[in-house]
């Protein structure tokens, strides 16, 4: 069974050849449950989001900012496990046909084992990988499990990496470059940062990877933003919070994150 790494780059492509950015979801397993992560990544989906990332949640999300911290406790009291992360990357991509990625923290993987979890995700129908904490010097290993299971492995580039450095992490990477649009955690912000679009200019010059921009984006205007310069539009924060203003009203919460995809999905168009 191999991932579905090349529905991840035919779908990235599509978004260009409708000359526009993708628009990339993301949400943590097992928030506000497994069934309701998996409804809420449905609903978006449903919404317009192009790809969706799955979190697995962790202990210690030190690049994430306070709304995601808040999910992953929810989701770890909850009892999430790795496991749930399959079944959910397995049900949103077989009920979507749409592309879904993992987005994780290295620990879990070495501590689960890499050739069990590249297995795993590939037979869910996962497209692939993105690891923010995995310096790519360290990622040979990773890299070939990933390669043979057909998965992408998707590395963050930030404004403070050097153009050499942004030419090592591009080179080693698949799928997509993660263009973090601010230094620090994720979380929205009033505004996505003047560094973004350098970050994407020096990126290009190194990979024709697509590159899409995180950290930052919460509604039309931002995505619009943010579209006009890259290939792919990352929301995160924004979509959790939501759910989160749902206050427990499933419903209200699955209404909330569709709405939004729609409204993003039609930010990442009006660039064009």
């Amino acid at each position: 069974m191999t991932g579905n790494i090349q529905l991840l780059s035919d779908t990235l492509a599509a978004a260009k050849s409708e000359n526009r950015a993708a628009l990339i979801a993301y949400l943590p397993a097992g928030f506000p449950t497994v069934d309701g992560g998996i409804a809420a990544i449905k609903a978006v989906f449903d919404g317009g989001a192009d790809v969706v990332e799955v979190g697995l949640p962790h202990s210690d999300p030190v690049l994430d900012g306070p709304v995601i911290q808040t999910a992953d406790d929810i989701a770890l009291r909850g009892g999430v496990r790795i496991a749930d992360v399959m079944r959910t990357v397995r049900e949103a991509h077989e009920a979507t046909g749409k592309p879904v990625l993992v987005m994780t923290y290295w620990n879990p993987i070495d501590r689960y084992g890499i050739e069990r979890f590249t297995e795993e995700l590939a037979e869910a129908g996962g497209a692939g990988c993105i690891l923010p904490d995995l310096p790519v010097q360290e990622s040979a290993v990773w890299r070939e499990h990933a390669d043979k299971h057909g998965l992408a492995t998707v590395f963050v580039v930030a404004p403070s990496s050097k153009d050499e450095r942004l030419a090592t992490i591009t080179a080693a990477g698949s799928g997509f470059v993660y263009a973090a649009s601010l230094m620090g955690v994720t979380g929205t912000r009033e505004s996505v940062g003047e560094q973004a679009a350098d970050l994407v200019r020096r990126t290009r010059a190194t990979s024709e990877l697509p590159v899409c921009v995180g950290l930052g984006v919460s509604n039309a205007t931002q995505a619009k933003e943010v579209a006009g310069f890259a290939d792919g539009v990352i929301v995160g924060s924004a979509f959790v919070q939501r759910i989160l203003d749902a206050d427990g009203d499933e419903a209200a919460g699955l209404t909330a994150v569709r709405e939004l995809a729609a409204e993003l999905a039609e930010g990442v168009r009006r660039a064009s």
